[in-house]
């Protein structure tokens, strides 16, 4: 086996089906490193960030941790906004990161679930990209189904994504979720054997 596990980056547009995959991966047993998650965790009651979050943000924090729709209120659209959001955020969620890797060092295959991948993060640091991707008449029918979703604020959203075509096009898989479940699970099931294979026979030197 190589002496550290395969890191695969896992995304997708929004409404793809990028959290019923990374649910599958997770019951096939691999460590999944959940970004967005690992902000939510940094952003709760308690989190060394909220002072500097607050003060960045006024009117975004309170007594249960950050105020979602106030700071999404500040940031949403505004990219200059975002870049000073994320330069409070991205060095926590680092090394977050760098420990759940400690904890999985072992690990033959890792996932790491970035959604804005291509947007913001690139794949520096991966061994290989999955791409999770659907066709757009279904992607519009996932999204607007959500509580609160408007037209606007989808067509807002995807202005900010790199196109769908664009992530298939750059990634090394592409993970289909316009299938049956039972297919797009079949699929990932045939993924994650064969990079763990790849990684059980790498050239450790």
């Amino acid at each position: 086996m190589s002496a550290r596990p395969f890191i695969l980056g896992l995304t997708g547009s929004i409404g793809m089906g990028k959290s019923a995959v990374a649910q599958m991966l997770r019951e096939l047993g691999v460590p999944v490193f959940d970004a967005d998650a690992a902000v939510h965790r940094l952003q709760a009651a308690g989190s060394a960030l909220l002072p500097a979050i607050e003060a960045e943000f006024p009117g975004s924090t309170g007594p249960d941790g950050v105020r979602r729709a106030e700071l999404g209120a500040q940031v949403f659209g505004d990219r200059a906004a975002l870049a000073r959001l994320e330069a409070i955020m991205h060095p926590a969620v680092a090394q977050a990161r760098v420990a759940f890797m400690q904890e999985h060092g072992d690990a033959p295959l890792v996932v790491f679930d970035i959604p804005l991948l291509y947007e913001r993060a690139g794949p520096k640091g991966l061994d290989a990209v999955a791409v999770v991707s659907a066709p757009a008449a279904m992607q519009r029918e996932r999204v607007m189904a959500r509580p609160g979703m408007t037209e606007e604020k989808f067509a807002q959203i995807l202005a900010l994504q790199v196109p769908d075509a664009q992530k298939r096009e750059r990634a090394d898989h592409v993970i289909d979720t316009g299938v049956t479940p039972g297919e797009t699970a079949r699929a990932v099931a045939a993924l994650v054997a064969a990079l763990r294979l790849k990684n059980h026979t790498a050239d450790p030197g």
